[in-house]
């Protein structure tokens, strides 16, 4: 008697998640690999195992599912430092060490911030796309300015520039170094966030 426990059936909406979570998988593998220009629809469906009608049963075009792949990143990096100043007793310690904690995860997966790169860059070589890429920089940008903002409040610091002007900074910081890999390999970008932050900390007066 077979005892094997066969697995449950997808329903048609589970499917259409499952395949979608594959594509942006393989998107994200190719366009690290090859750039987003040299990487074509087929060469996604063929990754990830589909038909090019599964992709566009998904996407209307390779720039919405690129806008889709960086909105689901800017959502969980935002979510996760927000997370981080979720409990209101933690100490400035316990911040602090929870965040270099989450700085280790930029680390572990480097290759988001060679994306940030491409990202931008398509959003100044096609102007279709521009838009699309802008605005969700932008609120990127404006995520970050908000959990910049709560750090220095729950730290009690004044910040030495507005959150949204730090946070632009942070984020070009994290570009500038994923171009630079080649000779800073041995310098991890989420360590480096977190020199300057803890930098920007210390010298900040406190908040009166």
């Amino acid at each position: 008697m077979n005892t094997a426990t066969k697995s449950p059936r997808l329903s048609r909406e589970e499917s259409r998640l499952q395949t979608r979570a594959h594509l942006l998988a393989a998107a994200k593998r190719l366009f690290v690999d090859r750039g987003f220009g040299a990487t074509s629809l087929r060469d996604i469906a063929a990754e990830a195992g589909y038909t090019q009608g599964a992709f566009y049963s998904n996407f209307a075009s390779k720039e919405e599912l690129f806008v889709a792949l960086m909105q689901e990143r800017s959502r969980t990096q935002v979510t996760d430092i927000g997370r981080i100043l979720s409990d209101p007793s933690s100490s400035a310690d316990d911040i602090l060490n929870a965040l270099e904690v989450w700085a280790q995860t930029l680390d572990a997966e480097p290759e988001w911030s060679v994306l940030g790169v491409e990202f931008k860059l398509q959003g100044r070589r096609n102007p279709v796309f521009a838009a699309a890429s802008q605005a969700l920089l932008d609120a990127h940008r404006d995520g970050l300015a908000y959990c910049i903002a709560q750090i220095f409040a729950r730290l009690e610091r004044v910040p030495p520039e507005s959150p949204t002007i730090l946070a632009a900074s942070f984020m070009g910081l994290s570009q500038g170094l994923a171009l630079q890999r080649s000779m800073l390999s041995e310098v991890p970008i989420g360590h480096m966030i977190m020199v300057f932050l803890r930098g920007l900390l210390a010298a900040a007066p406190p908040a009166r």
